[in-house]
């Protein structure tokens, strides 16, 4: 590495966890820009945000929806 970069590397260890999350991210969209979405996709991102937002949404645990599926997968399946 070079001086400069072990310098900027030394000053974001300082951060938070969650500033050096944010870092990360703002440095590999600097990198690799993730693609443009289809516009109408701006809509259905905001109102999502706004349902959020507004608590009009109902969280689930990535395990427990990921057992849901799969149990409703299995339900689904034809019996031998």
């Amino acid at each position: 590495m070079t001086p400069t970069l072990d310098a900027v590397l030394a000053d974001a260890m300082k951060l938070s966890p969650q500033e050096r999350a944010e870092l990360a991210e703002a440095l590999a969209d600097s990198v690799l820009p993730a693609p443009a979405l289809h516009p109408d996709w701006d809509a259905e991102i905001a109102r999502r945000v706004a349902d959020m937002d507004a608590g009009r949404m109902r969280f689930v645990p990535a395990d427990e929806a990921l057992a849901a599926l799969a149990a409703r997968i299995e339900s689904r399946r034809p019996r031998p």
